[in-house]
């Protein structure tokens, strides 16, 4: 199993999922067994069989561009399994969400605290997942940046939510973004640091690096 978190909770990442590499995350708790699945991309099979032998609660969207919830009727017909997301991206999920998730909401997993946080900007209704140690970004925040934005209002938001909610998380936190390689909490900070230092030109948005 591709354990990338060992601590008081578990996390295992399934990385490469589908067309678009997504990366897919088991949370659980070494004691009872209990965990939650994080997404549901295409290829959402190679999920569930990493969560084979847990018991697995329900699964959390961190939002609903269709590479997160391609595998979602898969999810559905394979497991049953509830699926909550945000309600601003709740309409976009290919079906009715079994419950509505908002910021500083937790989800309990065994012993575990995981505390959802609301980190709008690449969609209105994006979600993280902070457990003491390790944060589930979505496509919040990568390494070198934030996630792509379509207009500046929603990078000054993605910015916004990052430094606000995620860069005052401990500096060794764990980093899993969806999509590719892990970070630290410390690195991203950083790697901020040098983005907000500099002027930024006027209408930017897209795909930013924090230290293009």
């Amino acid at each position: 199993m591709a354990l990338v978190y060992d601590g008081a909770h578990l996390v295992f990442k399934v990385a490469g999922m589908g067309p678009y590499d997504n990366n897919g995350y088991v949370i659980a708790d070494p004691a009872t067994r209990e965990a939650y699945l994080v997404d549901a991309p295409a290829e959402v099979e190679r999920l569930i069989a990493e969560a084979d032998g847990f018991d697995v609660k329900g699964v959390v969207v961190t939002h609903t561009h269709p590479d997160h919830v391609a595998g979602y009727a898969d999810l559905k017909r394979l497991t049953g399994l509830p699926v909550a997301v945000h309600e601003s991206d709740a309409g976009r999920l290919p079906g009715e969400p079994d419950s509505l998730l908002a910021h500083n909401d937790e989800l309990r997993v065994g012993a575990a605290r995981v505390r959802v946080l609301h980190t709008p900007g690449h969609t209105p209704g994006a979600l993280c997942l902070y457990a003491d140690g390790s944060l589930v970004s979505g496509d919040t925040l990568f390494p070198g940046g934030p996630g792509r934005t379509n207009t500046p209002d929603d990078l000054r938001q993605i910015v916004g939510s990052i430094e606000e909610r995620l860069l005052t998380l401990p500096d060794g936190s764990l980093v899993l973004p969806g999509h590719g390689a892990d970070t630290t909490i410390a690195a991203s900070r950083e790697e901020y640091a040098v983005f907000k230092s500099k002027p930024r030109p006027g209408g930017l948005h897209g795909h930013v690096s924090w230290l293009g």
